[in-house]
């Protein structure tokens, strides 16, 4: 949060305080981003929705996201580590999606961001308008009751974000198990390594065609598989490594390329250390068991 803001805790900031990113970014910390002026998308996680004045976006740590602001437009970025706002949290940000729902209501909005629109009427939002002002001016003096103010300031913001969209909200929350974020990610994941096992696969690549960071990924293998992503990829290879031995003619070099494996020895070593034969001899059982 340093290299974006003031300090490490809380900061506020308004357009033109620091250099924009404009490329989808992730970061350690939570973000509110706030529509003042100007209609615009979000990109966050895999969904790109709408995003101008009156808007709302809510970012969990470690989600890619980006909002392209054009020119003329106004908006405020606020940041805030999770010890500042919730300390009783006792979850690496690196597993805040995989939460219960019932536990903790008020991330909902972080949680489902990419499924959700918060947007508000003109009321709610001169709220959060004055509501952004406080938190500019307390933030600037920095005293121990200011900065108790700003922790409820954000809980009333996060608060009303939540009656708002209450019942979306429950819905998401009850019928995808507060889960459907990681699900998703976890598919895109897949269909990624399954779509380019014949090329060369990383676990940054990967992250990047599913809008992960590398550290996400590779805790979010570990938690909901148990593998890492180069177990996932030779998993993957050899199953397709399998299908083509029993269901084409094609040669094992031929077999090997088509499932990442330039050295067809190198490919016959790890398919013998997983499978427990060579793939010629898996190949002559297969069609000795189609047989009879």
């Amino acid at each position: 949060m340093h290299e974006r803001a003031e300090h490490l805790d809380f900061d506020i900031r308004f357009q033109g305080a620091r250099n924009e990113l404009t490329q989808p970014h992730r970061h350690g910390y939570f973000q509110i981003q706030v529509g003042l002026e100007g209609d615009t998308q979000q990109a966050i996680g895999a969904a790109v929705r709408p995003f101008g004045r009156g808007y709302l976006s809510f970012v969990l740590p470690h989600r890619m996201h980006v909002i392209p602001h054009p020119p003329g437009s106004r908006y405020c970025i606020v940041n805030f580590s999770q010890r500042f706002l919730w300390p009783e949290i006792a979850v690496d940000e690196l597993d805040l999606d995989g939460l219960a729902f019932a536990s903790h209501p008020e991330l909902a909005p972080f949680l489902f961001q990419e499924y959700l629109d918060f947007a508000f009427d003109a009321p709610d939002f001169h709220r959060i308008e004055a509501w952004l002002e406080e938190l500019r001016q307390y933030n600037a003096e920095r005293s121990f009751g200011g900065m108790a103010m700003v922790r409820g300031i954000l809980q009333q913001i996060v608060g009303l974000a939540c009656l708002r969209q209450e019942r979306e909200l429950q819905r998401l929350a009850l019928h995808q198990g507060g889960r459907t974020s990681r699900h998703d990610a976890l598919q895109r994941v897949v269909r990624y390594v399954r779509d380019n096992l014949d090329q060369e696969l990383s676990l940054t690549d990967a992250a990047a065609a599913a809008f992960l960071s590398p550290n996400y990924l590779a805790n979010l293998l570990k938690k909901e598989t148990g593998q890492t992503f180069t177990e996932l990829v030779t998993e993957r290879r050899l199953d397709r490594a399998r299908e083509l031995l029993t269901g084409s003619s094609m040669l094992v070099r031929e077999v090997a390329r088509q499932c990442g494996y330039g050295d067809e020895a190198y490919f016959n070593r790890r398919f013998r250390q997983v499978v427990g034969c060579t793939p010629r001899a898996f190949r002559d059982e297969q069609v000795a068991r189609l047989r009879g």
